[in-house]
């Protein structure tokens, strides 16, 4: 049996091969910014730790509005892997990877007065905002090794190596940290030391994505051919389906920015409180996304082979595992909550504050795990129209929901809209889901 047979089987053991790297490095992702925080936090005076807050808030903002490119990539990847289409899947590669330079590229052009404006926006202090200011000018020259990245990790999770994409992010990681230790605390560079070892690392990871490709690579040039790989409507395919995965991640990270804003709006005691239980929120997500990643490419290789059989049991099994690992996070959170949250602050108000509204994250797991499945099932068979249209529903829905549940229960109202978010987006993406199984049988494909 050859490799692509085998991984079309889908099983429990071919589930967690793809997810154990992905949830391994997913968890390796938020150490990176707590070892910036720390090593800055040993310079005098607490201006270097809010620069590099600052300035890590605004390339998380900007480089999250790009995740399509890892998102849309797998999906296209998947579904040629899984037909067998190796031609396709190979100008797929070409294109992401222009793609991915070209919006790098302008990024860099446009990112000085944008990151300015952030800065403005955010007022900060003087020294902040100046400390600020020379981190993001530096950071900036990263954006196209950043979204290279991107796509390659997206390439990986399609053609069902998340291995690779493991060692892409372990080594970018692993280097960053130790270039802080190096930059920061060895040669003293202080802020712009934390922002030139993010640039490096990224870099360094972009030439590790193409060694690990170069196979891919060579073949990719080897059979290069202008007129195809410029063809109207494959680039048009391309261009829609990012469309949609960009406006969807951007609802998404309003619904965010509104639940914050809406935090803040109560006060810091809840403010700061609400914080500390998103990064629990957070913690659970990187896990699940694991599961929904195997999904993406399993269910987009069976859908691109024609197999519903195997679509069905990839739905099914990564499922399956997603409301384990949710109902394990869940009990975690019930048991430890209290020591977790003492983790992240030793301020009473706060602490205390948190644990009235600890509750929500003990159920939060099993209410989003939902969603984060069902995305991936559409990003892996490409039906990112109706992933965008659920959506827009969704966050209308949960803006409206808010508007009702927070005068009337105070932060519990706030949670239970985030929480009633979370359902609107599984109730909505599942009206669709049938269209899915729809245009595989359209399509001539039958289950076996």
């Amino acid at each position: 049996m050859t490799r692509a047979a085998r991984d079309l089987e889908v099983n429990h053991r071919r589930i967690w091969l793809l997810a154990g790297p992905i949830i391994l490095s997913n968890v390796s992702v938020p150490l990176v910014g707590a070892v910036d925080t720390a090593v800055v936090g040993h310079l005098p005076g607490p201006e270097a730790i809010g620069a590099v807050a600052l300035g890590a808030l605004i390339f998380s903002f900007l480089y999250w509005g790009f995740g399509f490119l890892r998102m849309g990539t797998t999906g296209f990847v998947a579904r040629a892997y899984g037909a067998g289409d190796w031609q396709l899947l190979a100008d797929t590669l070409l294109r992401v990877m222009i793609l991915a330079l070209g919006l790098g590229v302008l990024t860099i052009a446009l990112g000085w007065p944008l990151t300015d404006f952030a800065l403005y926006l955010l007022d900060s202090s003087a020294e902040v905002e100046s400390l600020a200011a020379d981190y993001a000018h530096i950071r900036i020259w990263s954006a196209p090794a950043v979204l290279c990245v991107y796509a390659f990790t997206g390439v990986f999770i399609g053609l069902h190596d998340t291995r690779s994409a493991f060692v892409l992010q372990l080594v970018l990681n692993l280097v960053n940290v130790a270039l802080d230790l190096l930059f920061v605390l060895g040669f003293g560079w202080g802020v712009d030391g934390v922002a030139l070892a993010s640039v490096i690392a990224e870099y360094v990871a972009l030439g590790l994505g193409i060694y690990l490709l170069r196979f891919r690579l060579r073949q990719a040039f080897a059979g290069f051919e202008r007129a195809r790989l410029l063809d109207r409507a494959a680039l048009a395919l391309l261009f829609t389906a990012n469309a949609n995965i960009f406006v969807r991640t951007l609802c998404l990270l309003f619904a965010f920015s509104y639940f914050t804003a809406m935090g803040a709006k109560q006060g810091e005691v809840i403010l700061a409180a609400n914080a500390i239980l998103m990064h629990l929120q957070s913690f659970v997500a990187h896990g699940l996304d694991g599961f929904a990643h195997a999904v993406e490419a399993l269910a987009g290789s069976a859908y691109g082979a024609g197999r519903r059989d195997r679509f069905r049991r990839a739905v099914r099994l990564t499922s399956l595992w997603g409301v384990g690992v949710a109902l394990l996070a869940g009990a975690v959170y019930a048991v430890f909550g209290e020591a977790i949250v003492g983790l992240f602050t030793s301020i009473d108000a706060v602490a205390d504050a948190a644990l009235v509204y600890l509750p929500w994250m003990i159920v939060a797991p099993l209410v989003s795990v939902w969603s984060f499945q069902l995305d991936g099932i559409f990003i892996g068979t490409g039906h990112t129209r109706e992933m965008r249209n659920a959506m827009l529903v969704s966050l209308a829905a949960y803006l409206a929901f808010v508007e009702w549940s927070l005068p009337a229960l105070g932060n519990h109202g706030l949670f239970l809209g985030l929480m009633a978010f979370m359902l609107f987006r599984a109730a909505s993406l599942l009206f669709y889901f049938r269209g899915i199984e729809l245009a595989m049988r359209t399509r001539g494909e039958t289950a076996r």
